[in-house]
């Protein structure tokens, strides 16, 4: 009977589908894999699942080629899932950055799912030991170079990446030197350039005439925000004075101030073009100074497996200022990827509800997701538009949603 009734409430999601992507992008699986592959009995008694996953956050200082980086993890590997990898934008940390959103009641829903690991740059943890004078911060290439270490040490045989800012960078060009490694990829407010010399001397000057803090504000808030958001500015401000190295983050902060661009173009713009081979989806408030940055980036990304999303009323720090629609957008990220068959809406009857009724927020790609899933576990892939016989001939854009 149980059976039965899975069959009945999926076929029900179906025709719920069909009247609701009237007008929108086709959506299409070939196989939908669910959140625990194979694991049906597991799925239909998910409260025992949740209660027996592993809610203590551990601490590790991992070796690294280029130092050593400080880690937090949730969970362990579980089968041919990916690890949920994190990267702070410069100034934070990962709790400064990502525990608003991580503490977020439905994000919860998600990542018991999920081993989490949260990455801090190196020296900027809270009560990081203070580097020595001469001490080389490593570049950011070199920290992207990092990670391979971190993956290694926990097993991961590949990641979903969510970043910030200098985190989204890193976490970009990991992915550029390491495509096998990464499996998706969330990048918020990411500046795919590096600084020209107007920009390097107004930075130069900028830290002349105001302190560091105040810098790294003017990165991560609008002046609107700075104006208008005073009770949080005014919180971030005496965060980053008093929780995060000042020594340790001025040289993360030239590091990044010194990036170069990132090595990407639209695929068929120029000869041998690189770009991220993964799903990706750009993320940016609609009053952040990002802005910008993170168009460009849209326009040199693969548009078959990119989604562009602005989100209204935010700034600087949508998974701060706007969790529950980042954790929306972000539940649906993972079901264009084939995670998260079924997933409990709070909004709803609290029960289960098929992924294929849930469609506002509709992928990019017109290219069918295929599963390379088999009995022993092998990796599923997304298919992207040049894997596709399906889409030959086919033009695609990027999905520009605001939520």
């Amino acid at each position: 009977m149980k059976v039965l009734g899975h069959k009945i409430e999926l076929l029900t999601g179906l025709l719920l589908q069909e009247v609701t992507m009237a007008g929108l992008h086709e959506l299409r699986f070939t196989e939908e894999k669910p959140l625990l592959r194979g694991q049906d009995t597991e799925l239909e008694n998910s409260d025992a699942f949740l209660s027996a996953v592993d809610t203590d956050w551990k601490e590790h200082d991992i070796e690294t080629p280029y130092g050593l980086l400080h880690v937090v993890i949730r969970g362990s590997p579980k089968g041919n899932r990916p690890a949920i990898l994190t990267y702070h934008d410069v100034g934070l940390n990962h709790k400064l950055c990502f525990n608003a959103f991580f503490n977020f009641e439905d994000m919860q829903e998600i990542t018991k799912h999920f081993v989490v690991c949260h990455v801090d740059a190196p020296g900027q943890q809270a009560g990081a030991s203070q580097f020595p004078q001469g001490y080389q911060f490593p570049s950011m290439e070199q920290l992207a170079a990092m990670l391979p270490s971190v993956i290694q040490h926990f097993g991961f045989k590949y990641v979903i990446g969510i970043g910030v800012g200098a985190g989204a960078y890193v976490l970009a060009k990991f992915a550029l030197i390491f495509p096998d490694l990464v499996e998706g990829l969330v990048l918020m407010n990411i500046d795919p350039n590096g600084k020209g010399w107007i920009d390097w001397a107004a930075t130069k000057l900028s830290g002349l005439t105001s302190t560091l803090p105040d810098t790294v504000l003017s990165h991560l808030f609008s002046q609107e925000e700075l104006v208008n958001n005073t009770e949080l500015v005014q919180s971030y401000r005496q965060q980053i004075s008093n929780t995060v190295n000042q020594f340790n983050l001025q040289l993360f902060w030239n590091m990044y101030n010194s990036r170069r661009d990132l090595d990407i173009n639209r695929p068929g713009t120029v000869p041998n073009a690189k770009t991220l081979r993964c799903p990706v989806m750009l993320v940016v408030g609609d009053n952040a100074p990002a802005e910008d940055g993170v168009v460009e980036c849209n326009s040199k990304l693969d548009p078959t497996n990119t989604t562009f999303l602005k989100m209204a009323d935010s700034g600087g720090l949508p998974q701060v200022t706007q969790p529950g629609k980042l954790t929306e957008a972000f539940k649906y990220f993972l079901q264009g990827m084939g995670y998260i068959a079924y997933l409990k809406d709070r909004r709803l009857s609290g029960g289960a509800v098929p992924s294929a009724s849930m469609t506002r927020l509709a992928r990019s790609r017109t290219a069918s997701l295929t599963s390379a899933s088999s009995v022993d576990g092998t990796r599923p892939r997304a298919c992207t538009h040049s894997e596709s016989s399906e889409a030959l001939g086919q033009i695609n854009h990027t999905m520009e949603v605001s939520c």
